[in-house]
């Protein structure tokens, strides 16, 4: 199944118990309160980790994701009320509501046809007031992450809150035109085993750069790791800040 981690709920409870709060939502939730008391997008907000974050920090924040389940799991959440929740993609973004808008955990890389980025930036642009930031991480393609990505470097046991355990591993099956396809493996403790299959978009830094000037963007700076290195020189990231 496309996806499955998102939209079947048995595997958006192991997404949401292998990705707890890190060094990625530090970033994020410290750019955003850049601007105090922003009234923040999170688009793509999957299981709401960082929506619930920068809520309890005292923005105001709305949560859009194409994603039932895991919507579902977010509004199940302590502190969900503080958010507002869209079930929807950019198409449902109102005009001019946002102070900040924000694509974490490398939601940008899931638009893969150029002109469906194109869309979901103007999208964007179109959503943020005038002087109104844009913020969201894409993996370096130079650091040539998908090598990684097999079943003896991605292997994990994850542990559920209902006791039962899930071993999980990745298999890339394409790369080409910067496009990397791959399968998630789950294999529970119980015997049964699913499978989800993505594909990413690894676009170079030019490419990003001159997606967002075409959509009305000036970019602030770009890093390359969570804790502000340069490009190249920290965690094979492009973390892209960019102003209206």
């Amino acid at each position: 199944m496309q996806d499955a981690e998102f939209n079947d709920p048995r595997l958006v409870a192991v997404y949401d118990a292998m990705y707890i709060w890190g060094r990625d939502d530090d970033f994020f939730l410290a750019v955003v309160g850049e601007t105090p008391a922003a009234r923040v997008l999170d688009l793509g907000c999957g299981t709401g980790r960082l929506a619930l974050g920068m809520a309890a920090a005292g923005h105001t924040v709305t949560g859009v994701d194409p994603a039932r389940a895991s919507l579902q799991a977010a509004r199940a959440k302590p502190g969900a009320e503080r958010v507002t929740w869209i079930e929807g993609t950019a198409d449902v973004l109102p005009e001019r509501a946002f102070d900040v808008a924000v694509m974490t955990s490398h939601v940008a890389q899931v638009f893969v046809d150029d002109e469906e980025w194109k869309r979901v930036l103007a999208a964007l642009e179109r959503s943020l007031v005038p002087g109104g930031r844009l913020v969201f991480d894409s993996r370096d393609p130079r650091n040539l992450a998908w090598e990684r990505w097999n079943p003896t470097d991605s292997r994990e046991l994850v542990r559920l809150p209902d006791g039962a355990e899930a071993e999980t591993w990745v298999e890339v099956t394409d790369v080409q035109d910067g496009r990397v396809s791959f399968t998630y493996h789950y294999a529970f403790s119980n015997g049964e085993t699913l499978l989800s299959t993505s594909t990413l978009r690894f676009r170079t830094e030019e490419e990003l750069r001159a997606s967002l000037a075409e959509a009305g963007f000036r970019v602030e700076r770009i890093h390359g790791g969570w804790h502000r290195q340069p490009v190249g020189e920290g965690d094979g990231e492009f973390l892209v800040i960019a102003r209206t």
